[in-house]
């Protein structure tokens, strides 16, 4: 079985069904990719996809959701390769020393705002960031309820996302999921018709 998971099969239906021998196995996963990100399509088979495969129509656009899908598997898989988002501001407290750790960060109630930590609170979170959702939360959120400090209740052991050798991973993972959030929200407004 080949890494992009398409079956001799699918790649026959794909081309026959668009007249295209140029559509590749690669171009049908970035296809599929890109359709499973559609509105329409995750509303329409919401009920199916909790318990069953996914069912994958036929788009009136192949090549709109292959190239969609392409660029959206690139921004999801190497996200920590993006560029940071450059519009955050970083308020920090004079009153304390400089102090890139995590314990537990907060979304402000307006989601404008994320307090880092005492010495550190990152204004200028665009609403349209919460539009990008991994499940029932969007891929800030997750990030702001995952790297956090915290201990294993049986085990003990202490999980602490802080790292020594790059004490600012955290406020960059936060500027370069805001990007990709944001760029994600753009593809999947631009996306075509499903059908």
């Amino acid at each position: 079985m080949a890494c992009e998971n398409i079956t001799d099969w699918a790649l026959i239906e794909f081309r026959t069904h668009y007249k295209d021998d140029t559509i590749t196995k690669w171009d049908i996963f970035h296809y599929n990719y890109g359709l499973l990100h559609h509105p329409d399509y995750r509303e329409k088979y919401e009920a199916n996809l909790k318990r069953d495969l996914p069912h994958i129509p036929f788009a009136k656009d192949f090549w709109s959701f292959a190239k969609a899908g392409e660029r959206l598997a690139e921004i999801h898989v190497h996200y920590e390769s993006q560029p940071e988002f450059s519009k955050l501001k970083f308020i920090q407290n004079p009153d304390l020393p400089l102090d890139w750790r995590v314990e537990k960060m907060k979304l402000s109630r307006d989601k404008t705002q994320i307090v880092y930590n005492n010495f550190l609170t990152i204004d200028g979170i665009p609403p349209q960031v919460f539009d990008y959702r991994l499940g029932t939360r969007s891929a800030l959120e997750w990030v702001i309820d995952q790297y956090r400090v915290k201990t294993d209740k049986r085990s003990g052991i202490v999980n602490d996302p802080n790292r020594a050798d790059d004490p600012q991973y955290i406020v960059k993972l936060i500027g370069k999921v805001i990007t990709v959030s944001l760029e994600t929200v753009d593809i999947i407004e631009k996306l075509p018709s499903v059908l």
